[in-house]
């Protein structure tokens, strides 16, 4: 059997459980874009020389596969959807607070493209708010998903940005957005 079945010629696509729909609906543009975010993390997860980022990113991947799948599969689909867990949003919490602990990490905003590995992430983070935003749409014209996946993204694009700032940190590259002698709390107006 060949991937090229041409049912697909006429601008339709199947859903979990064999339900047709165009290729324009905005449940395919949402889950569309979690399989865009899975790719472009998996080439930052190729460029990256650090084994916990990796492995970090590595499991995230394996997620996005869950994600995309629950947006998938619609309501009305004979086929259960898998379960986007607290579980699963918790563990990216908690990743981002383990980062965020680290004497040193969080200075400003950054600016991409400081260091190659990094800037892989700062494409991936975009990625996933542009995933995120495709959800929401998604969710604002009707459509039903489960309430941990909006949540699970959101997460996402954080702990994605702290490895673009992890890895800039071990390899001493400073990204900072202002000047240093640019006062003002973190995180407030640049300029």
């Amino acid at each position: 059997m060949s991937i090229a079945t041409k049912r697909g010629d006429g601008g339709q696509t199947g859903l979990a459980g064999g339900i047709r729909i165009s290729k324009a609906d905005l449940r395919v543009e949402s889950y569309g874009s979690i399989d865009e975010l899975n790719a472009v993390l998996g080439f930052a997860r190729s460029i990256c020389e650090n084994k916990e980022i990796v492995d970090w990113t590595e499991t995230i991947q394996r997620t996005l596969f869950r994600v995309g799948s629950a947006l998938a599969t619609p309501p009305e689909s004979k086929k259960q959807p898998p379960v986007i867990t607290m579980d699963d949003i918790d563990t990216l919490t908690d990743l981002v607070h383990r980062i965020e602990a680290m004497e040193g990490i969080l200075s400003d905003w950054s600016l991409p493209g400081a260091h190659t590995q990094s800037a892989a992430f700062e494409v991936a983070r975009t990625v996933c708010r542009r995933a995120e935003r495709a959800a929401v749409r998604f969710v604002e014209s009707g459509g039903v998903v489960q309430p941990t996946i909006l949540p699970y993204l959101n997460r996402l694009s954080d702990v994605i940005w702290l490895f673009g700032r992890l890895i800039e940190f071990n390899a001493g590259v400073e990204s900072r957005l202002r000047p240093e002698t640019k006062g003002g709390p973190k995180w407030s107006r640049a300029w």
